[in-house]
């Protein structure tokens, strides 16, 4: 990385005139020469793609109201205030029929 002499911004690499340069993006100050461009980042092998949606909320055993399957999926979200007590949600494991319940 490279910062511009004159007002101490980064140096952006630019091509001016079929030339690599370095170029100050606050001042316009070019910086021309031979110079070599990195990357410090890490390199991936390979992406794994997952065509199937995985649920990981926990199945419990609470029966759906709308077709009265025993078991459905739970989470909590603070709907309301801090002060007040947060709400459970339920997805029916069958049907995926979405209730919620207050304490």
């Amino acid at each position: 990385m490279m910062f511009c002499p004159k007002c101490k911004s980064i140096m952006m690499p630019s091509v001016q005139a079929g030339k690599r340069v370095l170029k100050c993006a606050n001042c316009g100050f070019l910086q021309v020469g031979e110079m070599s461009f990195t990357s410090s980042g890490t390199k991936v092998k390979e992406v794994t793609v997952i065509e199937t949606e995985t649920d990981v909320r926990p199945l419990v055993d609470h029966p759906c109201p709308k077709c009265k399957h025993p078991q459905s999926r739970h989470w909590t979200l603070q709907t309301r205030s801090a002060d007040e007590p947060e709400t459970r949600f339920y997805a029916c494991e069958k049907c995926k029929h979405t209730w919620r319940e207050y304490k």
